[in-house]
Order: C-alpha cells, then structure tokens, then sequence
C-alpha cells in the first residue's frame, strides 16, 4: 500500500511488515523416511485464476525433489515467489495438512492472525505491485523472502479480520461464479469456431450450396491450371537469368522443373464427388527467411528501411507491423527475401502455441528461419488460409525433434489439403467470415467483461484493505495490542527454541564421544 493509504486507515488499524505477524518458522524436514508415498505441492499444483491447488502430487520418498522440504498445515497461505507478476497464492485446505510444499513457496503462517485475512491481503494489487518493483532475474523472475516479509499490510483488529473475511467470502464466491460461467461460454465459443472450420474444410457447410450450384470446374482441373501456370512463371523466370547472364537456354533445362507429386495417404477422407486431395506444396511456393548476424548491427539493423518479422507476429491474424526493420545489405548478404503482402506465414518453431499457428502479411516483409513463408495464389488464398487454421493442431503433431520438436519446408510442403473448387472456395470462405464474425465480437465482449470483474474483484479488496468493507466495533481490540501480543509470544518461542538448542548440544557431544569410543573399542 502507499504511504498515504496506510497513513488513511481506521484508527484502531495498524500497518506492519507480514513477516512481523507470522510464526518464525516452517518446518523444513521434507517427507519421512523410508521408501513411502507422500504429497507432493509445488508452483505447478497453483492455480493463479482460481487462488487454489488444483493438483494433487503423490511421489515416493526415494523421488523427493530436493526442493520438497516444507511441512504445510491447514490454513497456511502459499506465495509463490518465482513470476509475482502471476500471483500464484493458495490457502492449504484440509486435504492438504501435512503435505510437503516446495521451497520455491513463501509460506505465510500465523496463530494470531485470520489465515483468510492474509489470503486476500496478498491477493490485492499492492501486494503484486510491491513485488513486481522488487523482482530479481530476467529468465527466471523471482522475488525473496524478505522481500515478502517486509511488505507492509494493514493489520485490523483480529474479530475485524474474521467480518471482514466472512464478506469477503462471500462477495467473491458470488463474482467468481460469474467469472466462471463467462469462461464456460468463452470455452463453448472456442469449440464453435473449430467446428465452423471443421464444416468447413469438410464440405458439410457448404453441402445445401452445392445442390444449388453445380460444379463448372471441378477441383482437379483448377488443380492443373494452378499448376500450369506456376510452371510457365518458371520457365520465364528461368529465360530471364538465362538472358541476363547472356547464355543459351540448353535443349533439356525445362525438363529441371520439379512438380511435387499428389499427397498420398493410408486412408484419405471421403471428400465431395467435386473436391480433390493436394497439398500446400503443390498449391504454393514455399520458402523462409534468416536472422541476420546480431553481432553486425550497424552493418544489418542500424538504420534499416526493409520490414523484418519473426515467429511472434503469427500471434495476430494479419501482420501490419514488422518485428524489426533490416538494411539492403541484410537483404542482399544474408538470404532474405521481400515477401510481398498476402503471403501467408505458418511459424516452424515456437516455444508455447505458437508452432503451427498461421497469419497473413499485410505488408511486404523479409522473415526469419522460424516462418514459412507460402505464397498462394491470390484466389485461392483465403481458403487456404482457413484450413491451415483449422489445421493447427494436426500441423504442430507434425513436428519432430526433442525437447522443443520443429517442422521444416518439406514438413510444411507435404500438409494435404482438403481443396473444393474455385466457386465453392469462395463461398466458404464468405460463410466463414460471417460466422467468425459474430464469435469475435461475442469474445471481444466477453473479454471486457472478464476485465471488468476482475477490476471489481480489486475494487472490493481494495475497501476491505482500508477498513471500507465492514463498519469497525469500538469494543475491538486495537490492533496495536494485537502485535504486542504476537511479539511477546515470538519473543517466547525464540527462548524455548535456544533452551532446546542448548540442551542438544551436549547430548549430541555425548553420542559423538560414544560412538568415537566404540570405534576404538572396536578397533583393539
């Protein structure tokens, strides 16, 4: 919180460092002994939308992680302290006591303070923001301990904290019931859309159309024109070197060409009696790009000119902005091509969804290794466009290789492509626009109000923050005696825990001494 916001709070409130309220410590013995099952709780078990774990770890001893050390109990409240930015908090439920939680937790836990208190102060957006300012690392973006322990929260009077949670209980049950059905619609959407290309890419959407409209050119045959004419582009582009270079075209340099053969398949799909099986090589030219030597940037970025995009930009659905501009040497020394705009580009590599995904360049632009770059023609572009959208998860299954598998040109050349003829392309590609259409502008609406929830979820937490949620009770205890009471005690607990270190001391001297003494016994 700001310092005017804690200076504003009721006045039986007090601010205070989290660390400061909490039991001095967690127990970090890990699990038992002994080749057993135990639970198993880490960063990965945190749901960060639904504040809860959702996963449920069974491992064997022997399997222990070496981060698997916390002892947790009912009420702890979990912060993960890798990517605060995320806020991934739970509360420990009961299913959970006793559980080992990984290292990579904060572990908040009081016997004075309402654990649900803490559970929603370290959800508000000054506790994220406090250690957002505070994170450490680039790859691996973290916070530390103490960086959590010295966030100053406002502490309420104990009973305040029990109203205040009670309401608080309520109110975002009620709001994250909306949020979750607002999901469930959004899912069903998601579902739609597949299914709006699947009819598609299929023939059922436009199965009434071709009743009505028979066949004037059956795929086959717009097939072979395509196929005609990217041969004669060749051939000229061919002549035109042979020119340039002032040499005679040799008697067999057509017979160079190479036309992929029709995609086979074990079993092809049935497709309508007008369809014909290709692929995305036999309908375009497939080609890619390089990323120029990072190490000469004054020889290939400084000042460049010519429009450059990486496997990012297939995140939208039409690339209107370059990734980074590159100079005329870049183009001309490192392998680049100016793709002009409408060329279709489907990422080959990708951490994440972005493997397979697909968007259409709205300008011209050069691209990097990661892209495929597929240039279509133009009127049969937008169909083609669909089903690689449609194809996107059977596109990433292609993919081969290790801990991050990859396609490449001959990957994306072989795709088989479902290919209607010409004027059913069109319709289809008509019907799904006016579909995709109105699902837009349902998620677009969705979103805002998924947005807007969580303002309001903030709005809330924010008043219980500042004592504007529930009126405070003058028969209270202050919240100054409150922490006077938690220091006595863990100026208590500290004594103890020194009195039992020292009377382990000499005991643990004495087991030493006899066992050094058994060994020399032993030894005579």
């Amino acid at each position: 919180m700001s310092s005017a916001q804690l200076s504003a709070l009721p006045e039986e409130w007090v601010a205070s460092p989290i660390g400061e309220v909490l039991d001095s410590s967690i127990e970090q013995s890990g699990p038992s002994s002994g080749n057993k099952t135990f639970i198993y709780v880490d960063i990965g078990s945190v749901d960060n939308a639904a504040k809860r774990i959702v996963e449920r770890k069974e491992l064997l001893t022997s399997a222990a992680p070496s981060r698997a050390k916390q002892i947790l109990r009912r009420g702890d409240v979990l912060v993960s302290m890798t990517r605060p930015n995320l806020n991934a908090v739970a509360i420990v439920s009961d299913e959970f006591d006793g559980a080992v939680g990984s290292t990579g937790f904060y572990v908040l836990r009081s016997r004075s303070i309402e654990p649900r208190w803490m559970f929603y102060a370290v959800q508000t957006q000054g506790f994220i923001s406090a250690m957002c300012d505070v994170v450490q690392g680039a790859l691996y973006p973290a916070v530390r301990p103490k960086d959590i322990a010295r966030w100053a929260c406002p502490i309420p009077p104990r009973k305040e904290q029990e109203r205040i949670a009670d309401t608080l209980d309520e109110l975002l049950s009620d709001l994250d019931a909306g949020v979750a059905a607002l999901e469930r619609v959004r899912a069903k959407l998601k579902h739609y859309r597949a299914a709006v290309l699947k009819a598609a890419v299929e023939g059922s959407l436009t199965a009434q159309w071709r009743r009505e409209h028979p066949a004037t050119e059956t795929a086959d045959a717009l097939l072979t024109r395509i196929l005609a004419e990217r041969r004669r582009r060749w051939e000229q582009a061919q002549l035109a070197k042979f020119e340039k270079a002032g040499k005679t075209p040799p008697k067999d340099w057509k017979g160079k060409y190479v036309e992929l053969a029709q995609p086979e398949s074990e079993n092809p799909a049935v497709l309508p009696d007008s369809w014909y099986w290709t692929s995305v090589g036999q309908l375009a030219e497939v080609g890619t790009g390089a990323t120029p030597d990072r190490g000469r940037r004054e020889r290939y970025y400084a000042n460049g000119t010519f429009p450059w995009v990486t496997s990012g930009c297939v995140n939208a659905s039409h690339v209107r902005e370059p990734t980074e501009c590159v100079t005329s040497e870049a183009l001309q020394e490192c392998n680049l091509t100016l793709y002009p705009a409408g060329t279709l580009l489907l990422a080959m590599y990708g951490e994440g969804k972005t493997r397979g995904m697909c968007a259409e360049l709205g300008i011209e632009s050069s691209t990097n290794q990661a892209l495929a770059a597929i240039l279509a023609p133009k009127e049969v572009r937008g169909y083609l466009k669909l089903f690689l959208l449609k194809n996107y998860d059977d596109t990433r299954r292609a993919a081969t290789g290790g801990v991050q598998p990859n396609l490449n040109l001959g990957m994306v050349r072989s795709i088989r492509v479902p290919f209607p003829p010409l004027a059913e392309q069109f319709a289809i590609v008509e019907a799904v626009e006016a579909q995709l259409s109105v699902i837009d502008h349902l998620e677009r609406d969705l979103d805002a109000r998924l947005k807007s929830a969580q303002s309001l979820r903030q709005s809330i937490l924010r008043h219980a923050f500042t004592g504007q949620l529930v009126p405070q009770d003058p028969n209270d205890e202050p919240a100054s005696e409150l922490l006077k009471r938690i220091a006595v005690e863990r100026e208590e607990r500290a004594q103890l825990a020194a009195v039992a270190k020292r009377k382990a001391k000499p005991a643990k001297a004495g087991r030493a001494r006899e066992s050094r003494r058994a060994r020399t016994d032993a030894r005579e």
